[in-house]
């Protein structure tokens, strides 16, 4: 049997959805307040009249119950009592108010719907007693218990709705945190090594005019590859109802470009790998690549190294990666800097993946950062490359 589609058969939303509840709930009322006074007789005209234009209000408060939901629902609740005291034909109008009192529940409104079952229950007692009718009590004990229900019937309604808001919520914020940091991580390395470039240039153009317009011919293609990711992020941003895209995320496939950007901004950088290479799970592939390209950034940026050492350690369960430096360690990188919020941004990640991540000074000197990102899913080993 195929799924029922939503989008073909839309449901009714908002005034259109009050008005066939108020018409449906009119003609399950009229139906049985008319069958019941064809049965047990009629009441006189003057009463009748009443009767039908009491109904007729109180199922078209509900129109009003989103715009005044406490004005509706108590509207209700003493319309429907003046009905009761008028007519001889004990109709089903009760389930006007009753609906009006879930509808309270559900939106968190405890206090103005306990008082509405409060007063039912109270009034039906009252009236019960004072026209000597044969509604025992064990009826008043059974409109409590369903009076209660539908209490907390809306009550648990009104929790769950918050839950997924509060849900939505999160997800929304993490998702900002997780552009911002895919923004920090493709942007911030490439203008990091832009300004590294610009400054070796500036100190090389007279000096060695050679290098200084290698450095420029850096610069160009890093500004190339900036516009390039900084396209493709925010083509991804934009695409949020379309299809998915279909290019692949960075990866360690692409470290050598790293190296060879960093090699440009004056800043030698060695990869070494250990253990079976394997093919990565995607978001392991990415944030080992992130990593990667935010501590050379670091390093670049703050500590004056001459050397890096980048190491991939290849395990059954996880993957570890290292990269070192001989620079100034901590004491280049100050709370304020960039270098401490892309920290933070690499520690988040490999955390996101189940692993940790962490980085300070070498004891022999220089800075390290050190992240495990477990596998989840064991990728599938592969033959060493000729690198």
């Amino acid at each position: 049997m195929p799924p029922f589609d939503r989008t073909r058969f839309p449901l009714p939303r908002g005034v259109r959805a009050d008005a066939l509840l108020a018409g449906g709930v009119f003609v399950v009322v009229a139906l049985g307040a008319e069958g019941q006074r064809l049965s047990h007789g009629g009441d006189s005209v003057p009463s009748l009249i009443a009767s039908w234009l009491l109904i007729a209000a109180v199922c078209g408060t509900l129109l009003f119950r989103r715009r005044y939901p406490v004005t509706a629902g108590w509207f209700t609740v003493l319309a429907t009592g003046v009905y009761y005291l008028l007519s001889d034909v004990d109709g089903p109008l009760i389930i006007v108010p009753i609906v009006a009192l879930y509808a309270l529940a559900a939106q968190g409104r405890m206090q103005a719907a306990i008082g509405m079952a409060a007063v039912m229950v109270i009034g039906m007692a009252a009236g019960t007693l004072a026209s000597g009718s044969d509604v025992t009590g064990t009826a008043v004990f059974m409109l409590t218990g369903w009076l209660v229900a539908v209490v907390a019937l809306g009550s648990v309604r009104h929790s769950r709705l918050a839950y997924a808001e509060e849900e939505a919520r999160l997800r929304a914020t993490e998702e900002r945190l997780r552009i911002a940091r895919e923004l920090h991580d493709v942007i911030g390395h490439n203008i990091s090594m832009i300004n590294v470039q610009a400054g070796a240039a500036l100190h090389r153009l007279k000096k060695n005019p050679g290098q200084a317009e290698e450095a420029l011919g850096a610069i160009k293609a890093s500004s190339r590859e900036t516009l390039r990711e900084l396209r493709a992020t925010l083509g991804v941003l934009r695409r949020v109802d379309e299809q998915a895209p279909t290019a692949p995320a960075p990866g360690l496939a692409r470290a050598d470009e790293l190296v060879a950007s960093a090699k440009l901004a004056g800043l030698p950088v060695r990869i070494e790998r250990t253990g079976a290479e394997r093919s990565l799970p995607a978001p392991v592939d990415l944030a080992a690549y992130r990593i990667v390209q935010e501590s050379l950034t670091n390093a670049a940026r703050h500590s004056g190294a001459g050397r890096v050492v980048v190491r991939f350690a290849y395990g059954d369960r996880e993957l570890t990666v290292v990269v070192e430096d001989d620079g100034r360690g901590s004491a280049a990188r100050p709370a304020g800097s960039g270098g401490r919020s892309g920290i933070v941004g690499m520690t988040e990640r490999a955390r996101a993946l189940g692993g940790e991540l962490t980085a300070g000074p070498r004891p022999e000197g220089g800075f390290a950062v050190r992240a495990r990102l477990p596998y989840g899913t064991t990728g599938e080993p592969m033959e060493r490359s000729g690198r």
